[in-house]
């Protein structure tokens, strides 16, 4: 007689949940050796206040022409490591309030960046710009990137005051 012909049911559903989990395991652990492009993108923000007028200042240390309570200064805050890549925010200021939050650099490696940062980015621009400072709340799913978000605004802010 056979031996898959004995009746031993036991032994055929320990071989069968067996195959079940494995196959499992080898469907799950598939992962593409390329990332798929993705067509998300963060719009850049349109804002018609961050057009010149008056002197216009140097991105990167905040030094600017202008003063901050009579004229357009624009400041670049510091670059943030994150877990997983810089952030980086410019900011500009007309007649002492902040007018533009504009991200500069923000982790884009693969799809998945694009995805958190096209819905964070402007939720956080419009915190930014309602709150009038770095005081802002972390968006959900995109915390290290608020993180970096704030810390870079709040080194703008710094440097636009000094």
């Amino acid at each position: 007689m056979h031996a898959l012909k004995r009746n031993r049911p036991l032994r055929r559903i320990v071989l069968a949940s067996a195959a079940t989990v494995s196959g499992f395991v080898l469907l799950l652990s598939l992962k593409p050796h390329t990332a798929p492009t993705a067509a998300l993108a963060v719009p850049a923000p349109s804002s018609s206040s961050s057009a010149s007028s008056g002197s216009k200042g140097s991105s990167g240390t905040g030094s600017s022409g202008g003063s901050t309570t009579t004229g357009t200064k624009a400041v670049t805050g510091s670059t943030v490591q994150t877990r997983w890549g810089p952030v980086q925010v410019k900011i500009t200021i007309k007649s002492g309030r902040l007018t533009d939050v504009t991200a500069v650099q923000y982790p884009t490696d693969n799809p998945r960046d694009q995805e958190i940062n096209s819905y964070a980015l402007p939720q956080l621009r419009t915190e930014a710009l309602q709150a009038q400072s770095a005081n802002i709340d972390t968006v959900s799913g995109a915390t290290y990137t608020s993180d970096g978000y704030r810390q870079s605004l709040q080194s703008a802010l710094d440097s636009a005051r000094s």
